[in-house]
């Protein structure tokens, strides 16, 4: 039976990380989920957004996505970006419980011709796959495993805190030692090798504004990547993989290293598993270091 739910894409799906949004949409609807676009949506504010916005501001940014998902039905509210599922459940939340903050947001939206309740459930996409869909059913799915692969599933350190723990989080992860990216990549039929880098800190946004100040957080991630001996990085964060994959010629250059390693996105490890398609489905050509070993394996 598919489930529909609506689908905030968020920003980085536009450009950065359109293979997240273009893998995540082929692999849902294989596993019954149905993504329904949030219509006229718009920025969360990400990090940049708390610097000018301001509490209010950033608040009404994500009211609006809500009640624009509102307006269009009932369905849980998914996001398959940290950046955007930590404002978007946290607005929420707050204007669940906070009858001044929802006055404000409210007031703001009535600008525009628009309210909202505080009626929706925020979900992770992550954590609609552990709880709605099971790791099982990921199995099911896989007509071409992945074996012989080592990949090491870096989480980062804001998919899985603060909310994963939590009951309205889904009470689906531990905060320190999440191995929900370790079951996907095993699901898929790849070694998933001991990575003690999963939730370090790749520097955020910060790295995009000044990368001389977080090069050396990037560095620790790979030399952990490296002595795991994995092959390529699973991530499930648009920045992280950004942030990875981009600097790395940097990092090399700045520490005599040699890294190069592919950094990948879940969605798109499950896809070349379940037998996609490695372009139009994984994506898989819009790597800055080209995933060579599971473009071998793609269709």
């Amino acid at each position: 039976m598919t489930k529909t739910m609506s689908y905030y894409p968020g920003c980085s799906s536009q450009a950065s990380a359109v293979h997240l949004d273009t893998s995540l949409r082929a692999v849902m609807g294989k596993l019954g989920v149905q993504l329904r676009d949030v219509e006229d949506w718009n920025c969360c504010g990400a990090s940049v957004g708390h610097i000018e916005g301001g509490h209010l501001g950033q608040a009404a940014l994500s009211g609006r996505n809500l009640a624009n998902a509102q307006a269009a039905g009932g369905e849980d509210f998914v996001t398959p970006c940290a950046a955007c599922y930590l404002n978007s459940h946290y607005t929420n939340e707050k204007i669940r419980e906070n009858p001044t903050l929802k006055a404000q947001v409210n007031e703001a939206l009535a600008e525009a011709g628009k309210s909202y309740d505080g009626g929706l459930h925020v979900r992770h996409a992550c954590e609609v796959i552990v709880n709605d869909i099971g790791v099982d059913k990921v199995k099911e799915q896989v007509t071409n495993p992945l074996t012989g692969m080592k990949m090491a599933g870096w989480v980062g350190c804001q998919t899985v805190r603060p909310f994963a723990n939590t009951e309205r989080g889904g009470t689906w992860e531990t905060y320190d030692d999440p191995s929900f990216l370790d079951d996907f990549i095993a699901a898929c039929g790849a070694e998933a090798v001991p990575f003690k880098g999963k939730t370090k800190c790749c520097g955020g946004s910060v790295s995009v504004m000044s990368p001389d100040k977080t090069l050396h957080l990037m560095k620790d991630i790979l030399d952990e990547v490296k002595a795991s001996g994995a092959e390529a990085v699973v991530t499930p964060c648009p920045l992280c993989q950004t942030n990875l994959e981009m600097y790395q010629p940097q990092i090399n250059k700045a520490f005599g290293t040699d890294f190069n390693y592919p950094v990948l996105f879940y969605s798109q490890v499950m896809a070349v598993a379940f037998g996609l398609e490695g372009k139009t489905d994984a994506a898989l050509h819009q790597h800055l270091i080209p995933p060579e070993a599971l473009l071998s394996k793609a269709k």
